[in-house]
């Protein structure tokens, strides 16, 4: 199988809804959880501008552990309620942060990275984990970003119940 990788170009909001269709078409008919994140982090980081690390940590019933990413090498283990992560993991909102060095508690597992959001993954209330993104560029993330990537992050855990 090939898939033709696009960047988002135009408008905004209509390059989301491109990408989410095409993370479901790339997911469609596959709820191997390792397999999805792994491609679909691929799809994220290499779709968006500007961001130097997409991907998934996910919850042990314990704590996140880092899944399947595209970027640097990553903190391995997060407490919930620490960092961004494990604000967006307590909390289960969505974390949108223009400044990383402004946060509270932030962990700096990429010293490159200024902005950041992360997206909760819960299904039937489980807090399965986060999908995560990191830009070297402040305020980088926005609305438009939330709502497109909290779409994609919905195709993911649509995946995941087709078990």
């Amino acid at each position: 199988m090939t898939f033709d990788l696009v960047p988002l170009t135009g408008d905004r909001a209509e390059g989301y809804r491109r990408l989410t269709a095409q993370a479901a078409a790339l997911l469609a008919g596959e709820s191997d959880r390792t397999a999805n994140a792994a491609n679909l982090s691929s799809l994220v980081y290499h779709s968006l501008a500007e961001v130097n690390w997409a991907g998934f940590y996910f919850y042990d019933g314990r704590e996140l552990v880092v899944g399947p990413f595209q970027g640097r090498p990553a903190c391995v283990r997060i407490a919930l309620g620490a960092g961004v992560c494990g604000t967006a993991a307590r909390t289960r909102r969505t974390q949108l942060v223009p400044d990383v060095h402004a946060f509270p508690g932030h962990i700096a597992c990429d010293a490159d990275s200024r902005s950041e959001i992360v997206i909760p993954l819960v299904h039937d209330s489980e807090l399965l984990g986060v999908l995560d993104l990191d830009s070297p560029r402040p305020g980088r993330f926005d609305e438009t970003d939330r709502l497109g990537l909290e779409s994609i992050a919905e195709v993911f855990l649509e995946s995941l119940a087709r078990i």
